[in-house]
């Protein structure tokens, strides 16, 4: 499982960036409604930074922040004691120090904090205690399109008439295959607001393809 104490399991930033602006599509697709969904995407965060940002509604927050240098993770979950945040981010580069001491992050809080560089791989400054709380929000970011299947199964379908999400559906995602009408409707029969979704996947950067005539966009 994916936490700070086991933190080398995560994809490199290329490879994270992908993997979220998927998780923010499959999320699009599932609920159409905003304030429903888990993961969202914002490509233009401030220039030449984008961010994905976790939020399950109830105070559990993660924020991805991608730059040209790499990536840095902050999360947060009420249920656990926040660690000196001097020593969680020690090491820290400088280019995401705005970030992770600015806002939202300064409000929202940080229970722990991971950043990538490709001269050094992963990394975590100081933790002192196991229970942060970590694996409750990094086990998505294992890149298996089973375990974002699985979990969209329980949050999105459960208790409704859909039918659940395909891991083989999940999968083309993942690999970024330029989404298509078919490929939506494997992940929810009931899409029904196209432009609406066209919207998300322009704002996430995504490219689909739902007019044979005109071609892949994002």
């Amino acid at each position: 499982m994916i936490s700070t104490q086991n933190y080398h399991a995560l994809p490199d930033a290329a490879a994270l960036k992908r993997l979220c602006k998927s998780l923010a599509v499959l999320d699009a697709i599932n609920s159409p409604e905003l304030e429903y969904r888990y993961y969202t995407y914002n490509r233009e965060w401030a220039e030449g930074e984008e961010v994905l940002e976790m939020s399950d509604g109830e105070g559990d927050q993660m924020l991805i922040l991608f730059r040209e240098e790499g990536c840095v993770i902050n999360g947060y979950l009420p249920e656990y004691d926040q660690p000196n945040k001097a020593q969680v981010t020690r090491g820290l580069p400088d280019y995401f120090e705005e970030f992770i001491f600015g806002e939202p992050v300064n409000s929202i809080g940080t229970t722990f904090c991971l950043w990538y560089t490709p001269e050094h791989g992963w990394q975590t400054g100081v933790v002192e205690t196991e229970e942060d709380g970590s694996e409750e929000l990094l086990f998505i970011l294992d890149s298996q399109p089973e375990t974002y299947a699985e979990w969209a199964n329980e949050y999105f379908i459960e208790d409704t008439g859909r039918k659940p999400n395909a891991a083989d559906a999940v999968a083309k995602i993942y690999r970024g295959e330029a989404l298509t009408k078919s490929i939506v409707s494997a992940l929810n029969d009931e899409q029904e607001d196209w432009s609406l979704l066209e919207a998300d996947l322009q704002a996430i950067g995504y490219p689909y393809n739902f007019s044979s005539v005109n071609g892949a966009r994002v």
